[in-house]
This record gives C-alpha cells, structure tokens and sequence, in this order.
C-alpha cells in the first residue's frame, strides 16, 4: 500500500490516469480530534451522484480505499470513476490525523463525532464503514439520518447492544480469545497504544485465499499503531462498547451489510443478526457465488467487483 507520506500537500492536485479521479486533501472533524481528509473528485459532472465517505477499521489508514497492496487502484478512485465523489478521512491519531496526548484512550464515540462533523461540513453522503469504524455508522445514522443517506457495512462490528458485557479482566479475557461467539475478544490496557503485529494480521485479516499474499509484507506497512480503548470498546469489554439508542430510527435509511466466508470474527450468523437488528439487506457472498472473501476485501484480489456490487445496489436503492 502506498506511503501517505508521498500525497500531495494541501492546495496540491495529482490524477489518477488509471480511473481519472482527481484527488484533494482538506482537514475537518472536532478541534480536540481533526481528522485528515482525502478526496477523490469525479471527473464525470453528467454522472455526479451522491458522495460517499469511506471509513477504515481499527490498525489501518484511508490508505485501504485509495490503493491495494498490490498497487491496483482502490474503491474510492474506482467509485469516482463510477461518478461519486469520494471522502476518505484518516481516524484521529491515524495516518495524517494529528494525534492527541491521550491517544491510547481515545475512544469510539471520540472518532465518531469528528466523522459526524466531516459528514456535516460535506453535506448527505452515504457512509461506507468497515470493521470497528461499523459501530460508529450506527450510531452517527441515528443522530444524523438527514445527512447519513444509507450505509454499507463491509464486516461491520455492530452496535454495543448486541454484545454480551465481557469482564473488565486481562485473564477473563484471555480465556475467551478463541471464543468465536465473544469475537475472539483482546483486552488491551490502556496505558499505551497498540502495535499491531504481522503474525495478529496473517490470522485475522489475511487469511483468505483472495488476499494477495505476495503483497502481505506491503499491507503491513499500512498498520497504524491502535488506542487501546477503542479496541476493548470494539469487544465490548466492561460493557463500555457504543450503543444506539432505538434500533427502529436506522430502519429508515438502506442499509447493506456485507460479509465473506473467510472471516472468523464475522460467522454469517453474527453479521445476519447485526443485519436483522438494523432492518439491513445481508448480502453473505457465498450466497452470491463469491467464495473466499476474508476481513479486507476493499484490497482483495476481486476488490473491483466488489466495488460494482456495492455501486449496484446503491443506484437501486436510489443513492
């Protein structure tokens, strides 16, 4: 994956020649949490049809979406080749979002609100989230259902209110790290960051056999060092997870939820039940005849026909 350290400055412009996308940076979210912002522009004005903001999960940068490992180009170019304008914000502390003093105990609902500021600032989007930024779409759903126009899940966590309260316990915790139905849980304390390894990605977010493996040594390059609460808010450990307040508000807005058979953090029954709870359209991909999708498949070998899947169901349900 590409350094960030090679994007241009503010004010600067670079094109995509591969999907004709013109690629801007801006700063948004709160002051004690700004977010760094990557925007892709359509080149296609006849085609231009509602934004979407492309938010990556806990250990990653917006770099997910902008590239693949294996440099082919990402779902934000291939979506602004499809007439969309594209948003990628780094989470606070991530990639190029300044980070605070805290960082270790920034915390979920943190980030979700200078995401709901970007949203804000940008105007109806629809939001595309994957992994542990999902528990923040629910919750900025249900606040902002004016400005959130529909969501798409990629392996989303779900809201805290469908997670058993697992014990504030580094050893209860331990015990439960092959629990698939717990989320194969990881207490992390909170006085420092977390480093995620190699070893950590091969079992959990590399593993399918449509992740380009000859790129893996590259993809570990992206990894962005953790805040510890984030991750035990992700498992919900001492019942301090993100919750929605009334599950019925998000049932307005489409939804989709989508989830590989390669995943061991998001069995088809725990993703159908997010979905269910959410009144989401579940798209297991098996059931499509897609086999072999694990954890990050904005960068696996059929990222593309992934991103067309997703810029389908968008146009039908009229975003």
């Amino acid at each position: 994956m590409e350094d960030r350290r090679s994007m241009p400055l503010a004010g600067q412009r670079v094109m995509d020649l591969s999907c004709d996308g013109e690629v801007r940076c801006f700063h948004a979210g709160t002051p004690e949490h700004p977010v760094y912002v990557d925007q892709v522009r359509s080149s296609h004005a006849a085609l231009r049809k509602m934004p979407v903001v492309m938010v990556h999960g806990a250990g990653h940068t917006g770099t997910c979406y902008l590239a693949t490992p294996d440099r082919r180009p990402g779902w934000a170019p291939r979506f602004a080749a499809a007439g969309r304008d594209v948003f990628v914000p780094d989470w606070p502390g991530h990639g190029r979002s300044p980070s605070g003093p805290d960082f270790s105990r920034l915390g979920t609902r943190d980030v979700a609100t200078s995401l709901l500021a970007l949203i804000e600032e940008i105007g109806p989007a629809v939001l595309l989230v994957h992994s542990a930024s999902g528990p923040m779409a629910w919750w900025m759903a249900e606040r902002r259902p004016d400005l959130v126009r529909a969501v798409v899940g990629i392996a989303p966590g779900p809201p805290a209110n469908l997670l058993r309260d697992l014990p504030d316990d580094p050893a209860a915790i331990r015990a439960l790290r092959d629990d698939a139905s717990a989320g194969h849980p990881v207490y992390s304390s909170e006085d420092a960051p977390v480093w995620l390894t190699a070893d950590f990605a091969a079992a959990y977010w590399a593993n399918g056999p449509r992740f380009p493996h000859h790129a893996f040594e590259n993809y570990c390059r992206s990894f962005a060092p953790e805040s510890a609460r984030i991750l035990n808010e992700r498992f919900n450990i001492g019942g301090r997870g993100l919750r929605i307040a009334d599950p019925e508000r998000l049932r307005e807005r489409p939804i989709m939820i989508v989830t590989g058979d390669r995943d061991p953090r998001h069995p088809r029954e725990v993703d159908a039940a997010t979905a269910s709870y959410l009144g989401a359209e579940f798209v297991w991909l098996p059931d499509r005849g897609i086999e072999g999708n694990g954890h990050m498949m904005m960068i696996e070998d059929n990222s593309d026909d992934l991103a067309a899947m997703i810029l389908a169901w968008l146009d039908t349900v009229g975003c």
